[in-house]
This record gives C-alpha cells, sequence and structure tokens, in this order.
C-alpha cells in the first residue's frame, strides 16, 4: 500500500486478532490516507473568497506567532 490515491483499502486480520489493534490500525490508516479531512473538507461548501480571506488569516496568525517566539514572546512563571 504505497499509493496512498485510493480511498478504497482493507485489512487483514488473522483469527484471534483482538479486535481494539484492528480498531487501531483502521483509524491509523484512515489517518494516513486523510479521509477524515477529505469528508470535513466536503462536508460543507466555501466560496472561494472565504478559503482565501481563511488562508489569509491564517498565515497573518502564523506570522505574529513567529515574531512573537523571536522577541522572546511570553513566559511562563
Amino acid at each position: 500500500m504505497s499509493e496512498k490515491s485510493s480511498e478504497n483499502f482493507k485489512i487483514t486480520i488473522s483469527e484471534g486478532f483482538p479486535v481494539e489493534k484492528a480498531l487501531r490500525k483502521f483509524k491509523r490508516m484512515c489517518d494516513a490516507y486523510g479521509v477524515v479531512k477529505n469528508y470535513r473538507a466536503r462536508e460543507s461548501y466555501d466560496k472561494p473568497s472565504v478559503r482565501a480571506k481563511e488562508k489569509r488569516e491564517n498565515a497573518e496568525k502564523r506570522r505574529r506567532k513567529t515574531i512573537g517566539k523571536a522577541r522572546g514572546g511570553r513566559t511562563k512563571i
């Protein structure tokens, strides 16, 4: 399973394999293939202008965060 472009995948488990481990394996594969991320992205439609605005806001937030870290930022007491 080196190619992660397909959304269909299967987990083969042997007899006596614990269900909890199989579920964890399934969840890891879902994360690796981006199934949940893709689902959430398609859950609702965002206009391109809204996506661009969010992208700009996130970039500004990251920029402020890196500047704050460079200056010393907040310190925990």
